[in-house]
């Protein structure tokens, strides 16, 4: 691993996360995780009594999206597709200025398997960074298995984040909080205008794991 994709990344270690969709696996994956790294961290969910309820598995501390939103100062979007867009429409206030980093898969599955959906502003994080005119959005953490994440016995997770945006400050701030999970590395992957294939590329992985019962993840070589 050559020494310059990690160097002159910023401190992240005080950064309170929070996490909307946090209820889900992939949620609470992310916000155990990051927890287990020293950080606050905060799960939201349209009811707050079902965030406490999931924060109180993995240790943290549940809210009300909007709560959650207004409190942490980099917030992870982690909800379904179908809500994605109304979610952060009426977040719209509270996530203003701040680094939003999407994680949404807009995917259909059929009996062929899974699908990228067509997204009308191009990808999941683009239609946030055109519903939240006024926040840093950076796409990331599409491809990292909910199961590992949650699994006690994985001490690493074997992994690159490809992180993408448009606002540099914004992506090393990403990128160093995804070396914040033991055995992950972030790596700048490009505008947020190339969101669509990262985002379309876990249907790939879906495929890879059902075929060989795996958990599959990706590595960039040379960098």
């Amino acid at each position: 691993m050559v020494e310059h994709t990690t160097v002159d990344l910023p401190d992240v270690s005080a950064l309170t996360i929070g996490i909307l969709g946090g209820t889900g696996d992939q949620g609470k994956g992310l916000a155990r995780r990051f927890s287990l790294a020293g950080h606050t961290v905060l799960i939201g969910s349209r009811s707050a009594e079902r965030a406490q309820e999931a924060a109180r598995e993995i240790g943290v501390r549940g809210a009300a999206n909007a709560d959650v939103a207004a409190e942490a100062d980099v917030v992870i979007v982690a909800v379904p597709w179908e809500g994605h867009k109304a979610l952060l429409e009426s977040l719209r206030e509270p996530l203003d200025g701040k680094i939003v980093v999407d994680c949404v898969n807009p995917l259909g599955f059929d009996k062929q398997g899974a699908y990228a959906l067509p997204v009308e502003e191009g990808s999941a994080a683009q239609q946030a960074a055109a519903v939240l005119t006024g926040s840093r959005v950076v796409a990331a953490f599409h491809h990292v298995s909910a199961v590992l994440l949650l699994d006690p016995s994985v001490a690493e997770i074997d992994l690159d984040v490809l992180v993408l945006g448009d606002d540099r400050e914004a992506t090393d701030v990403v990128r160093a909080l995804a070396g914040r999970i033991p055995g992950a590395r972030g790596v700048y992957a490009g505008r947020l205008r190339n969101a669509h294939q990262v985002e379309a590329l876990t249907a790939n992985l879906i495929s890879i794991n059902r075929r060989y019962k795996a958990h599959a993840g990706i590595r960039v070589t040379d960098v």
